[in-house]
Protein backbone atom coordinates (compact mmCIF):
# COMPACT_ATOMS: atom_id res chain seq x y z
CA UNK A 1 0.00 0.00 0.00
CA UNK A 2 1.26 3.58 -0.92
CA UNK A 3 0.84 5.38 2.42
CA UNK A 4 1.34 9.29 2.04
CA UNK A 5 1.95 10.27 6.26
CA UNK A 6 0.45 13.61 7.18
CA UNK A 7 1.63 14.94 10.59
CA UNK A 8 -1.04 16.60 12.50
CA UNK A 9 -0.87 18.19 15.79
CA UNK A 10 -3.77 17.99 17.71
CA UNK A 11 -3.87 20.30 20.71
CA UNK A 12 -6.33 20.17 23.41
CA UNK A 13 -6.55 15.94 22.17
CA UNK A 14 -7.25 15.58 26.73
CA UNK A 15 -10.85 17.36 26.28
CA UNK A 16 -14.36 15.72 25.25
CA UNK A 17 -14.64 16.67 21.64
CA UNK A 18 -10.76 16.68 20.81
CA UNK A 19 -10.26 13.24 21.51
CA UNK A 20 -13.69 11.56 20.87
CA UNK A 21 -14.52 13.26 18.14
CA UNK A 22 -11.56 14.33 16.60
CA UNK A 23 -8.71 12.07 17.45
CA UNK A 24 -10.89 8.55 17.67
CA UNK A 25 -13.78 9.01 15.73
CA UNK A 26 -11.98 10.67 12.80
CA UNK A 27 -8.30 10.55 12.29
CA UNK A 28 -7.72 7.22 14.37
CA UNK A 29 -11.12 5.84 12.38
CA UNK A 30 -9.50 6.60 8.90
CA UNK A 31 -6.15 4.82 9.97
CA UNK A 32 -8.21 1.97 11.19
CA UNK A 33 -10.02 1.98 7.35
CA UNK A 34 -6.65 1.96 5.81
CA UNK A 35 -6.23 5.69 5.56
CA UNK A 36 -7.76 8.15 2.94
CA UNK A 37 -8.11 7.17 -0.79
CA UNK A 38 -6.26 10.04 -2.96
CA UNK A 39 -6.60 11.01 -6.55
CA UNK A 40 -4.01 9.80 -7.75
CA UNK A 41 -4.62 6.00 -6.11
CA UNK A 42 -2.65 6.66 -2.90
CA UNK A 43 -3.99 6.72 0.89
CA UNK A 44 -2.80 10.00 3.32
CA UNK A 45 -2.22 8.56 6.45
CA UNK A 46 -2.85 10.82 9.21
CA UNK A 47 0.03 10.48 11.96
CA UNK A 48 -1.77 12.42 15.13
CA UNK A 49 0.71 14.53 17.54
CA UNK A 50 -0.85 14.48 20.93
CA UNK A 51 -0.58 18.17 22.28
CA UNK A 52 -1.66 19.28 25.61
CA UNK A 53 -0.72 20.37 29.23
CA UNK A 54 -1.11 17.62 31.26
CA UNK A 55 1.53 14.71 30.55
CA UNK A 56 0.07 11.94 32.34
CA UNK A 57 -3.24 12.09 30.59
CA UNK A 58 -1.74 12.66 27.25
CA UNK A 59 0.28 9.35 28.00
CA UNK A 60 -2.71 7.01 29.00
CA UNK A 61 -4.64 8.60 25.84
CA UNK A 62 -1.42 7.39 23.65
CA UNK A 63 -0.48 4.18 25.45
CA UNK A 64 -4.65 3.16 25.26
CA UNK A 65 -4.39 3.88 21.40
CA UNK A 66 -1.34 2.64 20.64
CA UNK A 67 0.20 6.08 19.67
CA UNK A 68 3.99 7.28 20.72
CA UNK A 69 3.69 10.82 19.84
CA UNK A 70 2.76 13.53 22.43
CA UNK A 71 4.24 16.12 24.24
CA UNK A 72 3.52 19.46 26.16
CA UNK A 73 5.97 21.45 24.17
CA UNK A 74 3.84 23.16 21.23
CA UNK A 75 6.81 25.58 20.05
CA UNK A 76 8.85 21.90 19.26
CA UNK A 77 6.06 20.20 17.48
CA UNK A 78 5.55 23.28 15.62
CA UNK A 79 8.98 23.62 14.74
CA UNK A 80 8.50 19.91 13.46
CA UNK A 81 9.02 19.15 9.66
CA UNK A 82 7.31 16.19 9.22
CA UNK A 83 3.89 17.93 11.14
CA UNK A 84 1.62 19.53 7.98
CA UNK A 85 -1.46 20.57 9.98
CA UNK A 86 -1.89 22.11 13.71
CA UNK A 87 -5.70 21.03 14.66
CA UNK A 88 -7.08 23.15 17.69
CA UNK A 89 -9.16 22.56 20.18
CA UNK A 90 -8.27 23.75 23.48
CA UNK A 91 -10.51 26.21 25.30
CA UNK A 92 -11.59 29.29 23.26
CA UNK A 93 -8.97 31.97 25.48
CA UNK A 94 -6.23 29.49 24.48
CA UNK A 95 -6.37 29.22 20.66
CA UNK A 96 -5.86 32.58 19.31
CA UNK A 97 -1.63 32.76 20.53
CA UNK A 98 -1.45 29.17 19.51
CA UNK A 99 -3.19 29.53 15.68
CA UNK A 100 -1.11 32.15 15.34
CA UNK A 101 2.37 30.64 16.38
CA UNK A 102 1.27 27.72 13.82
CA UNK A 103 0.58 30.08 11.28
CA UNK A 104 3.52 32.09 11.65
CA UNK A 105 5.10 28.35 11.59
CA UNK A 106 4.04 27.95 8.13
CA UNK A 107 1.61 24.88 9.28
CA UNK A 108 -2.12 24.51 8.00
CA UNK A 109 -4.51 25.42 10.41
CA UNK A 110 -7.67 23.31 11.25
CA UNK A 111 -9.89 24.69 14.48
CA UNK A 112 -12.70 24.15 16.23
CA UNK A 113 -15.20 26.71 16.87
CA UNK A 114 -15.03 30.07 17.97
CA UNK A 115 -12.16 30.84 15.92
CA UNK A 116 -11.24 33.64 18.28
CA UNK A 117 -12.90 35.62 21.21
CA UNK A 118 -13.74 38.82 19.20
CA UNK A 119 -14.49 39.69 15.53
CA UNK A 120 -11.11 41.49 14.92
CA UNK A 121 -8.70 38.66 16.46
CA UNK A 122 -10.65 36.53 13.99
CA UNK A 123 -10.48 38.51 10.93
CA UNK A 124 -6.82 39.19 11.86
CA UNK A 125 -6.61 35.43 11.26
CA UNK A 126 -7.71 34.82 8.62
CA UNK A 127 -5.73 37.81 6.76
CA UNK A 128 -2.54 35.99 8.36
CA UNK A 129 -3.28 32.76 7.05
CA UNK A 130 -4.39 34.04 3.87
CA UNK A 131 -0.55 36.17 3.60
CA UNK A 132 1.52 33.45 4.12
CA UNK A 133 -0.25 30.89 2.00
CA UNK A 134 -1.49 28.36 4.42
CA UNK A 135 -4.53 26.20 4.23
CA UNK A 136 -7.13 27.35 6.67
CA UNK A 137 -10.46 25.75 8.03
CA UNK A 138 -13.05 26.02 10.72
CA UNK A 139 -15.11 22.83 11.99
CA UNK A 140 -18.59 23.30 10.83
CA UNK A 141 -19.98 20.03 11.86
CA UNK A 142 -23.70 20.84 11.77
CA UNK A 143 -23.62 20.69 8.46
CA UNK A 144 -22.67 17.25 8.06
CA UNK A 145 -25.55 16.08 10.22
CA UNK A 146 -27.72 13.14 8.20
CA UNK A 147 -30.84 15.08 9.55
CA UNK A 148 -29.79 18.50 8.19
CA UNK A 149 -28.14 17.23 5.14
CA UNK A 150 -31.96 15.78 4.42
CA UNK A 151 -32.36 19.06 4.86
CA UNK A 152 -30.31 20.61 2.50
CA UNK A 153 -31.30 18.47 0.27
CA UNK A 154 -34.95 19.71 0.16
CA UNK A 155 -33.63 23.32 -0.06
CA UNK A 156 -31.71 22.40 -3.36
CA UNK A 157 -34.22 20.49 -4.79
CA UNK A 158 -37.20 23.05 -4.56
CA UNK A 159 -39.21 20.95 -2.24
CA UNK A 160 -40.25 23.99 -0.15
CA UNK A 161 -41.04 26.83 -2.82
CA UNK A 162 -40.50 29.88 -1.21
CA UNK A 163 -39.30 29.82 2.41
CA UNK A 164 -40.87 31.51 4.59
CA UNK A 165 -39.31 30.71 8.42
CA UNK A 166 -37.13 28.45 10.20
CA UNK A 167 -37.80 27.92 14.15
CA UNK A 168 -34.85 25.94 15.66
CA UNK A 169 -35.05 24.19 19.45
CA UNK A 170 -31.78 23.27 20.74
CA UNK A 171 -30.72 22.05 24.08
CA UNK A 172 -31.37 20.03 27.20
CA UNK A 173 -30.72 20.08 31.43
CA UNK A 174 -27.61 20.24 32.24
CA UNK A 175 -27.56 19.05 35.56
CA UNK A 176 -25.88 21.85 38.39
CA UNK A 177 -23.04 19.86 39.43
CA UNK A 178 -24.80 19.66 43.33
CA UNK A 179 -26.48 16.12 43.07
CA UNK A 180 -25.65 15.01 40.07
CA UNK A 181 -22.52 15.94 37.91
CA UNK A 182 -22.98 18.41 35.32
CA UNK A 183 -22.38 16.78 31.85
CA UNK A 184 -20.49 20.30 30.54
CA UNK A 185 -17.14 21.65 32.58
CA UNK A 186 -17.54 24.40 34.46
CA UNK A 187 -15.57 26.84 32.79
CA UNK A 188 -18.86 26.83 30.06
CA UNK A 189 -20.82 29.12 32.54
CA UNK A 190 -17.94 31.01 32.91
CA UNK A 191 -17.81 34.50 31.04
CA UNK A 192 -13.92 35.58 32.29
CA UNK A 193 -13.20 31.67 31.08
CA UNK A 194 -14.58 32.09 27.70
CA UNK A 195 -18.06 30.15 28.45
CA UNK A 196 -21.81 30.79 27.43
CA UNK A 197 -24.11 29.39 24.79
CA UNK A 198 -24.06 32.61 22.70
CA UNK A 199 -20.14 32.30 22.35
CA UNK A 200 -20.79 28.69 21.83
CA UNK A 201 -23.69 28.32 19.37
CA UNK A 202 -24.45 31.35 17.70
CA UNK A 203 -21.32 30.56 15.33
CA UNK A 204 -23.04 26.99 14.71
CA UNK A 205 -26.50 29.04 14.01
CA UNK A 206 -24.32 30.99 11.27
CA UNK A 207 -23.46 28.57 9.27
CA UNK A 208 -25.96 26.07 9.30
CA UNK A 209 -28.20 29.26 8.00
CA UNK A 210 -26.01 30.49 5.71
CA UNK A 211 -25.07 27.52 4.01
CA UNK A 212 -28.58 26.27 3.65
CA UNK A 213 -30.63 28.68 3.55
CA UNK A 214 -29.32 31.95 3.06
CA UNK A 215 -26.94 34.81 4.53
CA UNK A 216 -27.90 36.22 8.20
CA UNK A 217 -28.73 39.91 7.56
CA UNK A 218 -29.87 40.97 11.40
CA UNK A 219 -30.05 39.77 14.86
CA UNK A 220 -31.75 40.31 17.63
CA UNK A 221 -31.71 38.85 21.10
CA UNK A 222 -32.35 38.12 24.23
CA UNK A 223 -30.12 36.42 26.59
CA UNK A 224 -30.00 35.48 29.86
CA UNK A 225 -28.47 32.91 33.15
CA UNK A 226 -31.42 30.88 34.25
CA UNK A 227 -29.24 29.11 36.78
CA UNK A 228 -27.04 31.42 38.59
CA UNK A 229 -24.68 29.01 40.58
CA UNK A 230 -23.68 25.85 39.85
CA UNK A 231 -20.91 23.29 41.57
CA UNK A 232 -17.65 22.57 39.60
CA UNK A 233 -15.90 19.09 38.97
CA UNK A 234 -13.98 19.54 42.39
CA UNK A 235 -17.81 19.77 43.95
CA UNK A 236 -16.95 23.42 44.96
CA UNK A 237 -19.86 26.01 44.29
CA UNK A 238 -19.64 28.57 41.97
CA UNK A 239 -21.47 31.46 40.27
CA UNK A 240 -22.41 31.27 36.86
CA UNK A 241 -21.47 34.59 35.19
CA UNK A 242 -22.15 33.52 31.61
CA UNK A 243 -24.75 33.07 29.54
CA UNK A 244 -26.96 29.60 29.64
CA UNK A 245 -29.90 30.66 27.34
CA UNK A 246 -30.29 32.20 24.42
CA UNK A 247 -33.28 33.23 22.26
CA UNK A 248 -32.30 35.01 19.07
CA UNK A 249 -34.25 36.09 15.56
CA UNK A 250 -32.38 36.43 13.03
CA UNK A 251 -33.46 37.88 9.33
CA UNK A 252 -31.91 35.78 6.43
CA UNK A 253 -31.80 36.77 2.56
CA UNK A 254 -35.17 36.80 1.06
CA UNK A 255 -37.41 37.61 3.89
CA UNK A 256 -36.46 34.06 5.61
CA UNK A 257 -37.15 35.17 9.20
CA UNK A 258 -35.71 32.76 12.03
CA UNK A 259 -35.90 31.80 15.37
CA UNK A 260 -33.95 29.85 17.11
CA UNK A 261 -34.04 29.27 20.65
CA UNK A 262 -30.61 28.11 22.50
CA UNK A 263 -30.97 26.43 26.27
CA UNK A 264 -29.20 24.47 29.05
CA UNK A 265 -31.59 24.88 31.20
CA UNK A 266 -34.59 23.17 29.31
CA UNK A 267 -35.95 19.91 29.85
CA UNK A 268 -36.41 17.72 26.22
CA UNK A 269 -40.02 17.31 24.56
CA UNK A 270 -38.85 16.64 21.09
CA UNK A 271 -37.57 13.49 19.33
CA UNK A 272 -33.75 15.00 19.39
CA UNK A 273 -31.51 17.72 20.77
CA UNK A 274 -31.72 19.85 18.17
CA UNK A 275 -34.50 20.47 15.99
CA UNK A 276 -35.20 22.73 13.24
CA UNK A 277 -38.60 23.18 11.70
CA UNK A 278 -38.79 25.07 8.02
CA UNK A 279 -42.03 26.50 6.62
CA UNK A 280 -42.42 27.32 2.93
CA UNK A 281 -45.25 27.72 0.47
CA UNK A 282 -44.87 24.41 -1.52
CA UNK A 283 -43.85 22.32 2.00
CA UNK A 284 -42.62 22.11 5.46
CA UNK A 285 -40.11 19.64 7.33
CA UNK A 286 -38.52 19.03 10.53
CA UNK A 287 -35.32 17.78 10.77
CA UNK A 288 -33.10 16.87 13.67
CA UNK A 289 -29.74 15.17 14.00
CA UNK A 290 -30.55 12.39 11.81
CA UNK A 291 -34.33 12.42 10.75
CA UNK A 292 -36.07 14.59 8.53
CA UNK A 293 -39.95 14.34 8.20
CA UNK A 294 -41.71 16.49 5.71
CA UNK A 295 -45.51 17.81 4.90
CA UNK A 296 -46.60 18.90 1.28
CA UNK A 297 -49.15 20.92 0.27
CA UNK A 298 -51.09 18.61 -1.51
CA UNK A 299 -50.89 16.48 1.57
CA UNK A 300 -51.34 19.25 4.68
CA UNK A 301 -54.88 18.85 6.83
CA UNK A 302 -57.30 21.46 7.24
CA UNK A 303 -57.32 22.14 11.36
CA UNK A 304 -59.73 24.22 12.55
CA UNK A 305 -59.71 25.93 15.94
CA UNK A 306 -61.56 25.17 18.32
CA UNK A 307 -60.74 24.69 22.37
CA UNK A 308 -63.92 23.77 22.98
CA UNK A 309 -63.43 19.62 21.51
CA UNK A 310 -60.99 17.41 21.95
CA UNK A 311 -58.02 17.18 19.32
CA UNK A 312 -58.89 14.14 16.80
CA UNK A 313 -55.66 14.53 14.42
CA UNK A 314 -52.47 12.63 15.23
CA UNK A 315 -50.61 15.92 13.74
CA UNK A 316 -47.30 13.83 14.30
CA UNK A 317 -48.58 10.93 12.21
CA UNK A 318 -49.11 13.01 9.14
CA UNK A 319 -45.68 13.64 7.69
CA UNK A 320 -43.56 11.39 6.05
CA UNK A 321 -39.98 10.12 6.98
CA UNK A 322 -37.46 11.61 3.95
CA UNK A 323 -34.99 8.45 3.51
CA UNK A 324 -31.29 8.33 3.84
CA UNK A 325 -30.96 8.24 -0.29
CA UNK A 326 -27.24 7.62 0.66
CA UNK A 327 -25.04 6.70 3.70
CA UNK A 328 -23.77 8.92 5.98
CA UNK A 329 -20.96 8.50 8.25
CA UNK A 330 -19.60 10.49 11.26
CA UNK A 331 -19.74 14.43 10.45
CA UNK A 332 -16.54 15.41 11.80
CA UNK A 333 -14.32 12.81 10.34
CA UNK A 334 -16.00 14.18 7.10
CA UNK A 335 -15.19 17.38 7.11
CA UNK A 336 -11.29 15.87 8.46
CA UNK A 337 -11.38 13.99 4.94
CA UNK A 338 -12.36 16.73 3.37
CA UNK A 339 -9.99 19.14 4.84
CA UNK A 340 -6.80 16.74 4.44
CA UNK A 341 -7.80 16.83 0.51
CA UNK A 342 -7.70 20.33 0.88
CA UNK A 343 -4.11 20.13 1.93
CA UNK A 344 -3.26 17.59 -0.27
CA UNK A 345 -4.74 18.06 -3.53
CA UNK A 346 -6.04 21.60 -3.05
CA UNK A 347 -9.59 20.54 -2.90
CA UNK A 348 -12.46 22.98 -2.17
CA UNK A 349 -13.31 23.70 1.38
CA UNK A 350 -15.48 26.44 1.92
CA UNK A 351 -15.12 26.47 5.68
CA UNK A 352 -12.54 28.53 6.14
CA UNK A 353 -11.86 31.35 8.73
CA UNK A 354 -13.52 33.96 6.63
CA UNK A 355 -16.36 31.51 7.64
CA UNK A 356 -15.27 31.14 10.76
CA UNK A 357 -15.05 34.80 11.10
CA UNK A 358 -18.71 35.38 10.50
CA UNK A 359 -19.68 33.03 13.10
CA UNK A 360 -17.46 35.02 15.51
CA UNK A 361 -19.07 38.08 14.43
CA UNK A 362 -22.44 37.07 14.59
CA UNK A 363 -21.94 35.96 18.29
CA UNK A 364 -20.47 39.42 19.15
CA UNK A 365 -23.38 40.91 17.72
CA UNK A 366 -26.18 38.65 19.36
CA UNK A 367 -24.51 39.41 22.47
CA UNK A 368 -24.54 43.60 21.76
CA UNK A 369 -28.44 43.33 20.76
CA UNK A 370 -29.04 41.42 23.98
CA UNK A 371 -27.16 43.86 26.10
CA UNK A 372 -29.11 47.09 24.03
CA UNK A 373 -31.96 45.62 23.40
CA UNK A 374 -31.98 46.31 19.46
CA UNK A 375 -32.03 44.73 16.35
CA UNK A 376 -28.67 44.54 14.37
CA UNK A 377 -27.65 44.65 11.20
CA UNK A 378 -24.35 42.59 10.48
CA UNK A 379 -22.15 44.52 7.90
CA UNK A 380 -19.95 42.49 5.55
CA UNK A 381 -16.58 42.03 6.85
CA UNK A 382 -13.18 43.67 5.55
CA UNK A 383 -11.34 40.43 4.33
Amino acid sequence: MNRVPIGIAINGVTGRMGYRQHLVRSLLAIRSDGGLPTADGRRLWPEPVLVGRNPAKLAEIAERHGLTDWTTDLDAVLARPDVHIYFDSQVTQQREKAIRAAIEAGKHVYTEKPLADDTAAAVDLCRAARAVGVKHGVVQDKLFLPGLRKLARLVQGGFFGRILSVRGEFGYWVFEGDWQAAQRPSWNYRAADGGGIVVDMFPHWQYVLERIFAPVRTVQATVTTHIPSRVDESGTPYEATADDAAYGIFELDGGIIAQINSSWAVRVYRDELVEFQVDGTHGSAVAGLRECRIQHRGATPKPVWNPDLPATERFREQWQLVPDNEPFDNGFRVQWEQFLRHVHEDAEFPWDFAAGARGVQLAELGLESARTGRRLEIPPLDL
